[in-house]
């Protein structure tokens, strides 16, 4: 009985390891021939490798990999030191500076000095065009120097200004394909990396949509189109959710008051027939707020709030800051947003060398921050941020440095470079601390 036993267990074995050997032999044979050994159609499994990854040796393959993940881990480490990005403070984005390396000539830093109206008052100050790149249309000089706005290394250092400012928004200025400012090129196609290095960086983009030449009702709903289609889908393309309940795209519409409200009211009026209302392209559209006039002509022509841009406390009735608390009043009672825009001071006798009057000095960042305790009384739905690098007009908040040259410049000192990234991180988070209380 026990020899049997014995006999039994040694067949059992030898029937189990020629098993074994069968299953190790096809799936040799089907890791070889089988057109299903890549699981790569399941979810969770890796895209099978490229024709360029299978002429590579394997030891470029892990290379190419180990360089990625420490891409990767370098990102991760860099977002790390950053605060969180507030998603309802944003900053107006300029892209139509230049540069001889990247764009073949200066563009923008070579600004005009502009004539006053008054032909004798004109006659009274100097005319023509800066010289860069020791003399450029600003009366700061920048961090970055005279760059181009088309440069990846570029945009790659304002995202990260922008996060160590802790701003989770830009409003970038646009004109339609084709089409630009009085004193630049076509800037639509930088869009595209704009969006990319964004995204890379948590950092959402809205449209500042500008007064392009012939804008009108009709060929706004193209260019709202041509964005959304473009754009809308992207990972950084800035959507809010509404109050009904809807994810919807935010457009700032700059000099809105140029097209009267029956104008508008075609766009933006659900009763109209060729009205955006209801349709795929349907937006938030935030109006500028000029004159105290326009509010009702802002309410008839059916925008979804204001905004007040300018960084001049006192240039108007919208960015007079003793007023937010009634047009935020205004805009409760008629189911408005209210965006009031704050900036760190006022200063474009660079290019209008007569409008010393609307200088606003910036007293060591304490202009800012009365701006910014102003904005945060009128209890607003977002805060803009005149600007992050409108150089023009010294609304800057991007890196400055002191420049010697036979042209005179402005500085932050006796602070750093980046002393109005550093306030405007602080306010975003006492701006986050607020809200919050607001909603309990």
């Amino acid at each position: 009985m026990a020899r049997f036993r014995r006999k039994s267990c040694i067949t059992l074995i030898a029937l189990v390891l020629f098993i074994l050997a069968i299953t190790v032999f096809l799936k040799e044979l089907t890791s070889r021939d089988s057109p299903f050994s890549s699981p790569a159609h399941i979810k969770g499994f890796p895209e099978p490798e490229s024709r360029e990854d299978r002429n590579k040796k394997p030891e470029e393959i892990k290379m190419s990999s180990v360089a990625q993940s420490d891409k990767d881990a370098e990102l991760e480490a860099t977002l790390r030191k950053f605060p969180p990005p507030n998603y309802y403070l944003h900053a107006f984005y300029y892209t139509w500076y230049g540069n001889p390396k990247i764009d073949g000539k200066y563009i923008h830093w070579d600004h005009p000095q502009l004539p006053h109206w008054d032909v004798k008052v004109a006659q009274g100050y100097p005319q023509g065009r800066h010289t860069p790149p020791d003399d450029i249309g600003a009366n700061f000089y920048p961090a970055l120097g005279v760059y181009s706005s088309r440069d990846p290394s570029v945009i790659e250092a304002h995202m990260q200004q922008l996060r160590t400012a802790a701003i989770g928004v830009i409003a970038v200025s646009w004109y339609p394909p084709n089409m630009k400012d009085d004193n630049g090129d076509s800037t639509d196609d930088i869009v595209p990396l704009l969006f990319e290095v964004a995204h890379k960086y948590h950092i959402k983009v809205a449209f500042h949509i500008e007064p392009y030449k012939g804008r009108d009702e009709v060929n706004m709903f193209t260019n709202v189109k041509y964005i959304i289609e473009k754009y809308g889908e992207h990972p950084a393309f800035f959507k809010y959710l509404t109050n009904t309940g809807k994810l919807l795209p935010l457009f700032y519409v700059y000099d809105s008051y140029l097209l009267n409200s029956e104008q508008w009211a075609k766009l933006l009026k659900h009763t109209e027939t060729n009205s955006i209302r209801d349709t795929p392209y349907d937006a938030i559209f935030i109006a500028l707020l000029v004159e105290e006039k326009d509010k009702r002509d802002i309410l008839t022509a059916g925008f979804d709030g204001v905004y007040t841009y300018f960084a001049t406390n006192g240039f108007s009735y919208g960015s007079t800051q003793r007023n937010w608390a009634s047009i935020k009043a205004f805009c409760e009672d008629n189911n408005l947003m209210f965006i009031p825009s704050v900036g760190p001071g006022y200063i474009d006798t660079s290019i209008r060398p007569w409008n010393f009057q609307n200088t606003r000095n910036r007293i060591n960042g304490k202009y800012y921050e009365t701006s910014l305790s102003a904005a945060l009384e009128a209890r607003p739905d977002f805060i803009s941020i005149t600007s992050f690098n409108e150089w023009h007009e010294g609304t800057q908040i991007e890196m400055a440095i002191p420049k010697t040259s036979q042209t005179v410049y402005l500085d932050y000192l006796p602070n750093k470079p980046s002393i109005y990234l550093e306030i405007t991180r602080k306010w975003a988070a006492i701006f986050g601390g607020e809200r919050r209380k607001w909603q309990e």
